[in-house]
């Protein structure tokens, strides 16, 4: 009769969002629509690996998940997605942007 099937067994809601409001995050892989996204068919494309969003909305799944809904810029979508799906655009930048040690 149990037919949900849980991704882990992690709980992320014993401690806080990774992501926070008006966070830039890009998506770390494709996103299509599993049904939920109204207008689409099962299956389109609503967001490409590697767009760049906003996370907009912070919701809870099966009392497991934190769910982000993003505002994708180059799509126009809003998204939900699970942590998994995200990275941190800012933390990144910052890594590229560390200066290279110097050769002696």
């Amino acid at each position: 009769m149990n037919s949900i099937v849980r991704d882990s067994d992690v709980v992320e809601l014993s401690g806080p969002p990774v992501f926070a409001f008006g966070q830039k995050v890009r998506a770390n892989r494709t996103i299509r629509n599993d049904g939920t996204y109204r207008g689409k068919e099962i299956g389109d494309v609503l967001v490409k690996k590697g767009e760049v969003g906003y996370v907009v909305v912070i919701g809870t799944f099966l009392q497991q998940f934190y769910i982000y809904g993003v505002e994708f810029l180059e799509s126009g979508y809003r998204v939900g997605m699970k942590r998994k799906e995200l990275e941190s655009v800012d933390a990144c930048e910052e890594i590229d942007d560390l200066p290279l040690p110097e050769e002696s």
